[in-house]
């Protein structure tokens, strides 16, 4: 898949004096938003098909995204314009020394090409150490996405500095809760004002839960 950039036409653009409101009028505005999600359909269909939550997590988020143009936005050239889609710049975490690297997979919207291709990543790049970036850098249209396996959390704050310009969303999600049958998951979504509003977040969230609750729909076809 190629990511194309999108222009944004700031003279008929809906939202274009709110961003000019957050960059212009007042400091850059970051803020973190945490939230519960069920992955009780998500995790037992993964189970029966014997495969990894993880490359699931990113697909979904990566997927999710796709859908609504203001979690793609960035400047390129000076412009400010949207990418057709993200892709998923992750850690890679080393169980000898405890320390990470970082890998990036390209996104593909058929589930099962994405998964393999984040094995192939996982099999040549993750033990490689001494070098944050064994893969090399990410594309411009990368976007962080991690998880804390550890420990759940009720709220996690991102502070970034010099992030005027810095449009891509952060994920972070925890350790897994089980009660009454019901697997829940904490996600911790990070955002720049100037690009994205709560209610941007409801239907992202939104498409989100849907995907978890109906892995029929995306993962029927994965052998």
């Amino acid at each position: 898949m190629n990511s194309n950039f999108n222009n944004i036409d700031m003279k008929t653009w809906s939202r274009a004096e709110t961003y000019k409101y957050f960059t212009e009028t007042v400091s850059t505005v970051i803020y973190s938003i945490n939230v519960t999600m069920d992955i009780t359909s998500l995790r037992n269909a993964l189970k029966i098909k014997g495969l990894k939550f993880f490359p699931a997590y990113l697909y979904l988020i990566t997927r999710a995204m796709e859908k609504h143009p203001e979690f793609l936005m960035g400047i390129q050239d000076n412009v400010l314009g949207y990418w057709d889609y993200r892709t998923p710049f992750y850690p890679v975490f080393h169980e000898d020394d405890k320390t990470i690297t970082f890998l990036w997979t390209e996104y593909n919207d058929n589930f099962e090409i994405f998964y393999k291709n984040y094995i192939l990543d996982i099999r040549k790049y993750g033990k490689i150490h001494g070098t944050m970036l064994p893969k090399g850098a990410p594309p411009s249209n990368n976007y962080i996405i991690s998880c804390v396996p550890w420990f759940s959390f009720n709220s996690i704050s991102m502070q970034l500095q010099n992030a005027q310009n810095y449009y891509a969303p952060i994920f972070e999600s925890g350790k897994f809760t089980e009660m009454n049958g019901i697997t829940t998951m904490p996600l911790s979504i990070t955002v720049n004002h100037a690009a994205i509003d709560g209610y941007h977040i409801k239907l992202f969230l939104q498409d989100l839960q849907l995907s978890m609750e109906h892995p029929e729909e995306w993962i029927k076809d994965v052998k």
